[in-house]
């Protein structure tokens, strides 16, 4: 069971302002969640693949090639504003 006293502590990190009576409603609700939890523990786990994504997910890679390129007038055409051959952009530092 969680304590009021671990429920103060959480609130305190969260910068959160409790009353007494919401203290104890969390402190029982994360109890529930906790206990929970508890339960998961005794599943049999032995035959079950670790997964990071439940379904089957893999990334599609492609090769780089060098192709055609768009002229660079075409590419400044609308540009806000531009310098030489480039896109002219605020200084960020």
């Amino acid at each position: 069971m969680i304590s009021l006293k671990d429920v103060e502590h959480v609130a305190l990190l969260g910068r959160l302002e409790l009353t007494v009576e919401e203290k104890e409603v969390y402190a029982k609700q994360l109890s529930d969640i906790l206990e929970y939890a508890r339960k998961l523990q005794d599943l049999d786990t032995t035959d079950t693949q670790p997964t990071a994504h439940v379904l089957p997910l893999k990334n599609v890679f492609r090769e780089d090639k060098v192709g055609e390129h768009l002229p660079v007038e075409n590419v400044l055409a609308n540009a806000p504003e531009k310098q030489d051959n480039f896109f002219k952009v605020p200084k960020i530092v």
